[in-house]
């Protein structure tokens, strides 16, 4: 048996309890008003997300390797399981419900099934830039999305833009006891968020307790907005939406597979969703471990997230990662192992087993004010204007996936972010620098001629290209030789400098071969220098390596000795 317990477990010492204990209690008072917030975001019942908050939490701490990470229902998944169900179902009804814990169980598998296979390195196929753009479009979207809920405006369009335009022409008809809820929770919380805990440090209070406090203030606006609405029953004599009944009782454990229809509607979204989460449980989970200098093993992290979303899907909730939020609290709050998010999970049972009655009254305008406030912290400003001065296509792929998120959905923009990302790759790599080099007086390094004053030979060009050789930029490669040879009726030497060719596939190795050849025609000989081993290796047993032996020198200074004695014979 203990060689099934997690190595944490194995090691555990009594003096990490109480850190544990009071990093899982703190969790908890902040996990209950979000997992109820994300629910309503997801379109699911309230007490989905409460479901979502208990076995995910046992089996992440079970397998996975971030002794701080807080797993748990997240604003960005909720929104991409809104956008992937709501094609499928109504929200909120049973088959909405069942979808969702079908996705949860797809992503879960996907996830096992890369940790298994150790393929972590999949999801870095998301670029920064385009997870960026997807993370602050998102957090716009969702923004956008809750602001009717905040004046009790009734908006069925599915769009940004429909519900933009249902917002401003209905303003008219807020419900006014809501909006005042609304906004004033809304006020309440960013101000919160920005002074809470200087004004706490001012009254003696220490600095990590005063930022812990500060991050509970939506507990606080949920206890006091339910208290108000029961006791000057605003429901009924004001019109006040509420969250209602909320069923009591630990759910029943059931597994429900997909049918075929179901998995063709749902993969897609189930590998956007394991990916992504993925990415972002990976770098918070990273971010934290180094400042105590642990260790974060990404299959691991596959596993334990697979595993969540199967325990979710278990007990009726749906998909969940790691949210940051959260785990900056945990970290913060003395946790030392995944006992603190085991500890969250059992105080979430016992809420679910006996509490639930006390949300009845909470406001919706409420959890939206909280989900809006979550999020805008999300749409990241800085990374936009960094890439935009460092790398114009990084950032307009940014920019790209950020505005596909928000006019034309969640999993399109991803797909063309990540599609703008793989373009601008195959380009630059189609488009590779070729430099025309030369010897740096008293030195053995060759430099660019544009850059630096260098050494040449009349009758020689030596060139490095600084990229593989493949199908995209062979052609490319052997034009600009071709064109530079032909300038210049002096050149008898071509030299090719490759230390940064890793690969040269068929195509480009046909290149050079009729490029040898027709340098050769016009009594030039073509030279290969600084070529890698496992290049070398497979260049030996070809046309081109059998022509060009005696001719693939090991440094280009090699190279460039042996066409001042050949010039010279």
């Amino acid at each position: 048996m203990k060689r099934l317990l997690p190595d944490w477990l194995k090691h555990y010492r009594a003096d990490k309890l109480s850190g544990d204990l009071t990093a899982g209690l703190i969790v908890t008072v902040m996990l209950i008003p979000q997992s109820l917030a994300y629910a309503m975001l997801a379109g699911l019942p309230p007490e989905i997300g409460l479901y979502a908050s208990v076995l995910p939490l046992i089996a992440y701490a079970l397998l996975g390797s971030s002794m701080t990470l807080a797993v748990g229902p997240v604003a960005v998944a909720s929104l991409m399981t809104a956008s992937a169900l709501a094609p499928l179902a109504a929200p909120g009804s049973a088959q909405y419900v069942a979808l969702a814990a079908q996705l949860s169980l797809l992503s879960g598998v996907m996830l096992l099934a890369f940790g298994a296979l150790r393929l972590g390195f999949l999801a870095y196929f998301l670029s920064h830039p385009v997870i960026s753009g997807f993370i602050s479009g998102s957090a716009i979207l969702i923004t956008i999305s809750q602001i009717k809920h905040l004046f009790g405006i009734n908006s069925a369009s599915p769009d940004v833009l429909g519900i933009l335009h249902d917002v401003i022409t209905h303003l008219h008809q807020a419900n006014p006891v809501t909006t005042v809820i609304g906004l004033g929770t809304l006020a309440f919380l960013v101000v919160a968020r920005k002074w809470l805990s200087l004004w706490l440090q001012k009254l003696g209070v220490s600095a990590q307790l005063a930022g812990l406090l500060g991050r509970l203030a939506p507990m606080a606006a949920v206890i006091v907005s339910t208290a108000m609405v029961s006791s000057l029953n605003l429901a009924q004599d004001a019109g006040v939406r509420i969250v209602g009944n909320v069923p009591q009782g630990l759910p029943a454990l059931q597994l429900v597979l997909p049918t075929s229809e179901g998995m063709a509607a749902l993969w897609l979204p189930a590998l956007l969703i394991s990916l992504v989460g993925f990415v972002e449980s990976v770098s918070v989970a990273q971010s934290l471990a180094l400042k105590r200098q642990q260790k974060i093993v990404p299959d691991r992290e596959l596993l334990g997230l697979g595993a969540a979303n199967v325990a979710s899907a278990l007990s009726g909730g749906y998909p969940v990662t790691g949210g940051f939020a959260r785990s900056v609290v945990n970290f913060a709050a003395g946790a030392n192992t995944p006992l603190a998010g085991i500890v969250s999970a059992l105080l979430m049972a016992v809420v679910i087993a006996a509490f639930t009655e006390l949300f009845y009254n909470l406001p919706q305008a409420v959890l939206s004010a909280t989900i809006i406030v979550a999020v805008t912290s999300l749409i990241d400003v800085s990374t936009l204007k960094e890439t935009w001065h460092y790398d114009r296509a990084d950032a307009l792929s940014l920019l790209a996936t950020l505005l596909g998120v928000v006019l034309l959905g969640v999993e399109a923009g991803v797909i063309l972010g990540v599609a703008l990302s793989l373009a601008a790759l195959v380009w630059r790599s189609s488009h590779p620098h070729i430099a025309v080099v030369g010897r740096v007086p008293g030195t053995e390094h060759f430099r660019n001629i544009e850059r630096h004053k260098v050494d040449t030979l009349p009758n020689l060009l030596a060139l490095r290209v600084d990229e593989s050789l493949f199908f995209a930029n062979a052609a490319l490669v052997q034009s600009k030789i071709e064109a530079l040879v032909a300038r210049d009726p002096k050149i008898r030497f071509v030299l090719l400098l490759c230390p940064a060719v890793n690969q040269i596939d068929s195509t480009a190795l046909e290149a050079l071969t009729q490029l040898q050849s027709s340098l050769q025609a016009k009594d030039i000989k073509f030279m290969l220098a600084e070529v890698k081993g496992p290049v070398m290796d497979r260049l030996q047993g070809t046309t081109l390596g059998q022509r060009l032996d005696g001719l693939i020198f090991l440094s280009a200074h090699d190279a460039f000795c042996y066409v001042g004695r050949q010039s010279s014979a």
